[in-house]
């Protein structure tokens, strides 16, 4: 503004805090207007000290840097080769994948009433299913029904996979693995629930076999165990989507006009639009909602 008008700035008074000239003292300026000349380091005023406002706006600044704020530096922990590659794929991910999100919500009380019956009737065998293994389940079949799903963006083409082989987001010291089931659309609860059981052991041992990670179509990440409401997760590529499976737990509902409680569990897809589109995704994750809520559909 002071340019357009020809002022020379070292001739306004600045009003603003710290004494900096704003637009009301340009805009009020009556000296006689003269051609503004660059100021030569004779002419400059010497600096303000500066605020304490100042300083911590450097401070944080320094911290956002990967400087060392005056505040003290703290621990420095060096990544993991496993924090690493986390860290690598998912820049990647989310930088290069255009991620779109759905959620809904899922009444799990049919759900959880079979499971109860089906653990009571394998009890003698060993053998417990968790929620965890029906999720994996419908979307398996889900992933079956909508093959666009099980794909993945190449570049100059869409790959449609032949075979359906579900992943699951398992925590271990220091990151997350992948554990993959193959074949999972072909494969009983029982036979999820068992093979679920020994992979997830092996990665918190340390001791995954070739094959027990990686090569998945589909992933599932569950945080449900940690009483976590929702979330939003990030695409494991080359899949087409992520799933984000939260907690169920008892929430009030309107059902034929009356509020009753139900338990509700949110479920929210992660998609990548450039192999999916919204009306994929959608049809997508109501099938598997279906499923979960008329749970017999999983052991038939």
């Amino acid at each position: 503004m002071a340019e357009e008008r020809g002022l020379d700035l070292r001739l306004i008074k600045g009003s603003g805090p710290e004494g900096r000239i704003v637009r009301a003292d340009v805009e009020n300026y009556q000296g006689n207007a003269s051609p503004v000349v660059a100021p030569t380091p004779q002419t400059l005023p010497t600096p303000a000290a500066p605020s304490s406002a100042d300083t911590k706006i450097a401070e944080i600044a320094a911290a956002a840097a990967g400087g060392t704020a005056a505040t003290g530096a703290g621990e420095r922990v060096a990544l993991s080769r496993m924090r690493q590659i986390i860290a690598k794929r998912m820049v990647e991910s989310k930088t290069q994948v255009p991620h779109f999100y759905l959620d809904i919500g899922v009444e799990m009380d049919a759900a959880l009433a079979l499971r109860q019956q089906i653990n009571e009737s394998l009890k003698s065998a060993g053998v417990k299913i968790s929620v965890n293994d029906m999720i994996v389940r419908a979307v398996a079949l889900a992933l079956k029904k909508f093959p666009a799903m099980n794909s993945s963006f190449v570049g100059d083409a869409i790959q449609r996979n032949a075979q359906v082989h579900v992943g699951s987001a398992v925590t271990v010291p220091d990151g997350l693995v992948t554990v993959t089931i193959k074949n999972t659309d072909t494969k009983s609860l029982r036979q999820i629930s068992q093979e679920m059981g020994g992979l997830a052991q092996r990665a918190r041992d340390n001791k995954l076999a070739p094959g027990d990670a990686g090569g998945q179509t589909f992933t599932i990440s569950n945080l449900g165990m940690y009483g976590v409401d929702s979330f939003i997760a990030i695409i494991n590529q080359p899949d087409a989507g992520i799933l984000a499976v939260a907690v169920a737990k008892p929430t009030p509902v309107v059902r034929d006009g009356q509020i009753v409680i139900r338990s509700m569990m949110n479920i929210r897809l992660s998609g990548d639009h450039r192999a999916i589109d919204g009306a994929i995704g959608a049809e997508f994750i109501n099938e598997i909602k279906s499923l979960l809520e008329a749970p017999w559909g999983l052991v038939l």
